[in-house]
């Protein structure tokens, strides 16, 4: 499954070209922008099937940090500090990894 299979081109692209620049990202902004926020709980787990590199259930911080490429294979690596923060905003239960219920009760809050 690709992402544009759930999300137009468009969007992606809008998204992406938001944070382009260093230390621009903001999860809850690229969300929004993609059109995440307004897709049912099954498309926004399916995006996490996705980003979800290895199919371990789990969105570990190396995977975090190829997250834009997933959306766009030409995007920029996602920088230490937007990782941290990213996984900081996701990780309600503090294991170092985002689960499905996590990334879903994230996008969609």
């Amino acid at each position: 499954m690709s992402m544009s299979s759930i999300l137009s081109a468009d969007a992606i692209d809008s998204a992406i070209k938001d944070c382009q620049a260093p230390e621009s990202f903001n999860c809850k902004k690229f969300f929004e922008l993609c059109g995440l926020t307004k897709k049912s709980p099954q498309e926004v787990k399916s995006v996490f099937g996705v980003i979800d590199g290895d199919g371990d259930g789990y969105i570990e911080e190396n995977e975090l940090k190829c997250f834009l490429q997933k959306f766009s294979p030409g995007a920029r690596v996602l920088s230490d500090k937007e990782t941290k923060a990213f996984m900081g905003a996701a990780d309600g239960d503090g294991d170092g990894k985002i689960g499905a219920d996590e990334f879903q009760a994230m996008v969609l809050s």
